[in-house]
């Protein structure tokens, strides 16, 4: 760097007030934030969890309910990640890469579930698939089950949950541009030939972050599903359901246990994350100048 860049570079942060004291002093607020807000609320969960000893702890865990809980937690995710997947990639792909009328409404649309309270989501499926419905009836005719079970949990978490890869490969598709694909086309490529040689791999970190956040939302998410569920015990209680039935039902270490366990799946997403950025994290950085 030469004298004279490196002088206009101390200016500027002289400019914006950079110095020792600034740099502690953000620092501060950033970590007393950061354990006041997050890491506390984590540790308290599990001191709670473990407060009447570890054997109390596992007999939560091994409840039939909350073995039930789990499975239909983890099917739920297992279903919507995949869906948001697929729509999130195709709605992102499109975008990105082609100017055609409506692609503001689009964005809109997409963005409908950042805006809309979950509670609100589920009601609106309430209103769609329920008995006084257009089409209750029908659908109690012919015995499909859509609130109150597994398929009304399902559609409610891919809607919660479809705008984060969507969002995540949206912008990273539109700052690459689409010359690698020209290029490629040019030279006899085919169409879905271009897409799973270049354009996947280009965003496949931000695919993957979508991904990890589409997941951890499903797992996680309490309002739409707590409309559409019906709250069966056994049935249709997903782990954040099951732990406020715990929890009003005055089993509170219980409830710790079983929030202990949801808190832990979170944290196995975000340990999967941070592995894969330290392994890759040449190639990421390379992809970011990119």
């Amino acid at each position: 760097m030469s004298e004279a860049a490196s002088a206009k570079k101390h200016r500027t942060r002289q400019a914006v007030g950079e110095g020792p004291r600034t740099r502690v002093a953000l620092l501060t607020v950033a970590i007393v934030f950061l354990g006041v807000i997050l890491i506390a609320p984590l540790l308290v969960v599990f001191v709670a969890a473990l407060s009447r000893g570890i054997g109390v702890y596992i007999d939560a865990l091994n409840m039939p309910d909350t073995m039930s809980a789990l499975r239909l937690t983890l099917l739920v995710a297992f279903i919507a990640v995949p869906a948001n997947l697929v729509f999130g990639v195709a709605a992102a792909w499109c975008i990105a890469k082609f100017d055609f009328k409506g692609k503001a409404f689009l964005l809109t649309l997409i963005d409908l579930p950042f805006a809309v309270s979950p509670v609100v989501s589920g009601l609106i499926f309430v209103l769609l698939f329920g008995a006084n419905s257009l089409i209750g009836p029908w659908l109690a005719d012919n015995n499909i089950k859509i609130l109150f079970a597994v398929p009304g949990i399902v559609i409610a978490t891919i809607f919660i949950t479809f705008p984060f890869v969507a969002r995540e490969l949206i912008p990273l598709m539109q700052q690459q541009g689409s010359s690698e694909e020209e290029a490629s086309v040019s030279l006899g490529a085919s169409g879905w030939r271009t897409f799973f040689l270049v354009t996947l791999p280009n965003v496949k970190w931000g695919l993957l972050y979508g991904v990890l956040l589409c997941n951890a939302r499903a797992m996680g998410e309490f309002g739409a599903v707590s409309v559409v569920s019906g709250h069966i015990r056994g049935l249709t209680n997903t782990l954040p359901l099951h732990i406020e039935i715990l929890y009003n039902d005055n089993k509170a270490a219980a409830a710790f246990a079983v929030a202990s366990l949801l808190a832990a799946l979170a944290l196995v997403t975000l340990a999967i994350k941070t592995l894969l950025e330290a392994r890759f994290a040449g190639e990421l950085a390379a992809q970011r100048r990119h």
